[in-house]
């Protein structure tokens, strides 16, 4: 497969390294920041997407990058009807009109919170055990996430995620509360707190806690490896799936979540 690189920080040059062991050719990157920056592989580096010579040789492209340009790169790679897949986060409130982009184009997308293969196996587990928690009302819920001190936004992505699910799975918790607390939290709150410190490329936990003990499921990512891994693996699937769509004789989808690469594997 022909990729392309959206975005060089830390992630697009996990992202490099771990696509070429897979096999695959990076074939463009662009990166607003690209004088500041070298490839190990060779690739080229443009500062738009029209400097991208190559961006048309792409078979998919994976985009890491900032919530006040994902979607602008997006309608980019839509223009050129090139399969993205998406790990900036917060920026969901335009997916209706990504969607509409999406499909008068033609082109595919895949969105996820976090690409981790672990996370989203994760994420399943906090959905079964809020379930089980939520006809125990001894139990209070509650979270934490803790990232790097260069993350820019807060709370993360995942733990957006986290906190939708264990509202939909308890009746008794309704609404979210991501801000410092100078009261007690009410019944119907879920208090998910956030911290930014040294190197920590990302954990989160979740608590159901009584008066008698407490139950405590986390997930700790070592590096950015499994990210990486997981977004070049959908970029693998995405870029087939409309192949394997007209095989079957269904009409194509266009928009993606990792939800739907999982359940097809």
């Amino acid at each position: 497969m022909k990729l392309a690189i959206i975005g060089y920080g830390k992630m697009g040059g996990r992202i490099e390294e771990i696509a070429a062991k897979r096999g695959h050719e990076i074939v463009a990157v662009i990166d607003l920041h690209a004088k500041e920056k070298t490839t190990r592989l060779g690739a080229e580096i443009a500062a738009s997407f029209d400097a991208a010579d190559n961006l048309g040789r792409a078979d998919a492209a994976i985009e890491f990058t900032q919530p006040d340009s994902v979607v602008g790169n997006i309608q980019e790679l839509s223009r050129r009807r090139i399969p993205a897949v998406i790990g900036t986060t917060n920026w969901y409130n335009r997916l209706d009109e990504v969607r509409r982009v999406i499909e008068a184009d033609g082109s595919r997308l895949l969105y996820a919170p976090n690409f981790s293969l672990g996370v989203n196996v994760f994420y399943r587990v906090v959905s079964y055990a809020a379930q089980l928690m939520d006809s125990f009302p001894e139990y209070d819920a509650g979270g934490y996430e803790i990232h790097h001190n260069e993350k820019k936004e807060s709370p993360s992505g995942t733990a957006k995620t986290i906190a939708e699910k264990i509202i939909a799975a308890m009746e008794r918790k309704k609404t979210p509360v991501w801000d410092a607390l100078d009261r007690p939290p009410l019944p119907e709150e879920l208090h998910f707190a956030s911290l930014r410190v040294g190197a920590e490329p990302g954990a989160h936990a979740v608590y159901f806690d009584s008066a008698a003990d407490t139950i405590e499921i986390k997930h700790t990512a070592r590096n950015r490896d499994g990210f990486a891994l997981g977004a070049v693996r959908c970029a693998e699937w995405l870029a087939g799936k409309e192949d394997a769509d007209v095989e079957r004789d269904v009409q194509p989808r266009r928009v993606f979540t990792i939800d739907d690469f999982l359940e097809d594997m």
